[in-house]
């Protein structure tokens, strides 16, 4: 039960994502940004999963809480960070990056 309301907050994620890039930028943006968390949920889900089953040894409680729960659980962690960086926080206004044609400033 654990895991299918962490799976749902996996897709709510990648769906406000997708919805601040297309409008910042284009669909393009909004479909590399799906992409992108989708990319850091598989490789981060077989770090921490790996990491779960060693520190979980047994079963854990069959149907609650298993060593996949665990892996999801502690994967939630560096996501949220991940999250907050790239898609929450709004970018000042004028921090464009600056491409000096002459190569002087």
């Amino acid at each position: 039960m654990i895991d299918l309301f962490l799976y749902q907050l996996h897709i709510v994620a990648a769906l406000y994502a997708y919805t601040k890039r297309w409008q910042e930028a284009n669909i393009r943006e909004g479909i590399l940004a799906v992409l992108i968390i989708g990319l850091v949920f598989t490789i981060g889900w077989s770090i921490t999963g790996t990491v779960a089953r060693l520190v979980m040894k047994g079963p854990g409680i069959p149907g609650v809480f298993t060593s996949d729960t665990l892996g999801l659980v502690l994967l939630i962690i560096p996501e949220t960070i991940f999250f907050v960086v790239f898609f929450l926080k709004d970018k000042p206004a004028g921090a464009e990056e600056k491409i000096s044609v002459s190569g002087v400033d």
